[in-house]
């Protein structure tokens, strides 16, 4: 199954992305560990292109559960750079 997660930063967290991106990085790396394949995912960014404002990845994972469990380990999440998270079912038409 897949599944879409939409995330939209905290304000004021640009600083906290940065110092924990090195640790997000690290931790898609492992998405594996958890089930979950990532198919695509990055930055959203702002209109400008400067500064990234939030996240989208579209994951594989056998069930919701492990797309949540993935995402609260996420140091994006645990560490509060994530303001709004949604995670919806997502269905690719070929």
């Amino acid at each position: 199954m897949l599944f879409s997660v939409f995330t939209i930063d905290s304000p004021d967290t640009a600083d906290k992305r940065k110092a924990v991106h090195g640790e997000h990085v690290a931790h898609l790396k492992k998405a594996n560990d958890f089930g979950v394949t990532i198919t695509v995912g990055g930055p959203l960014m702002s209109d400008d292109g400067l500064n990234a404002i939030g996240s989208l990845m579209v994951l594989e994972a056998p069930d919701r559960a492990s797309v949540e469990k993935f995402n609260r380990a996420d140091p994006f999440h645990r560490d509060g750079v994530w303001g709004k998270v949604e995670i919806r079912r997502f269905d690719r038409k070929e």
